[in-house]
């Protein structure tokens, strides 16, 4: 692994897999303590829309992902805050459609020739320098919403009508959090995908929520479970030659299973 670090495209995978883990570690924390997991999914699948428009007008790829994922953030916002009851199957319906104008878009691109393999499960070994340059401010953007909002954050938490009482915008914030989701999910689809991202955002936070109840610690604790993930699926993905991000999501779901089965052992036993 060391000798695979002198190669450039190495460098780039852990710098992509570093800024993956900040922002899926603290985002991710919010996500599964707000339980909106699903709506997070819904995101990442209906980014690939902004990824067959941006194919289509000869854009970057992130670019049409990240335009895409924040208009759909804020609609599934407004959906879930206006109608809680059929929000998951508005959301379900939005999902299904991202993916839909995607595969259409990219149909109709002409002369369109690109793997979309490696947007759909991701590309870690293969991302640009260009690709970096974007996370680092993604990541920068996510780092400073969490650091300038997180008492608020964390108010809203953990009882939404306390932090409505004690003057905190959680209407606003509710549409900050689901777009900083949405910068999330353009973060990691280089590292894992489209389809394997709701599992990097969401496993390590769960896992993290079962030994510490501080938000910043869980935070913390899910930042470092990403990194020990994806190192060590890198790892795996080097030595036996697999694809990098189902290695990642490999070695984190094995550690889930691992952490509900030992839980068990000692709720049973407590």
């Amino acid at each position: 692994m060391l000798d695979a670090l002198s190669f450039g495209f190495m460098q780039n995978a852990l710098l992509a897999g570093l800024f993956a883990c900040v922002a899926c570690g603290v985002i991710g924390t919010l996500v599964v303590v707000n339980r909106i997991v699903f709506i997070s999914g819904g995101i990442a699948h209906a980014a690939y829309g902004g990824i067959g428009l941006a194919f289509f007008l000869g854009i970057s790829p992130l670019l049409g992902a990240l335009g895409f994922s924040v208009a759909v953030g804020v609609l599934v916002a407004f959906i879930s805050m206006s109608n809680k009851k059929r929000a998951d199957t508005v959301i379900g319906v939005v999902w299904s459609l991202g993916m839909a104008i995607g595969i259409i878009l990219t149909d109709l691109t002409p002369g369109y020739n690109v793997d979309l393999m490696s947007y759909l499960f991701g590309s870690i070994l293969a991302v640009p320098q260009s690709d970096i340059w974007l996370m680092a401010v993604l990541d920068m953007a996510v780092v400073v919403f969490i650091a300038f909002f997180f008492r608020d954050l964390q108010a809203m938490s953990f009882d939404e009508d306390f932090a409505v009482s004690i003057g905190v915008p959680v209407r606003p914030l509710y549409y900050l959090l689901i777009i900083m989701v949405a910068l999330t999910v353009v973060l990691v689809i280089r590292v894992v995908g489209l389809i394997l991202v709701i599992a990097m955002i969401s496993i390590p936070p769960y896992i993290a929520e079962r030994y510490v109840k501080d938000l910043r610690l869980m935070m913390l604790s899910s930042v470092g479970l990403n990194l020990a993930f994806t190192v060590t699926g890198l790892w795996l993905s080097y030595t036996f030659n697999l694809t990098s991000g189902a290695a990642i999501i490999m070695v984190a779901s094995a550690v889930f299973f691992l952490s509900e089965f030992f839980g068990r052992i000692r709720s049973n036993r407590g």
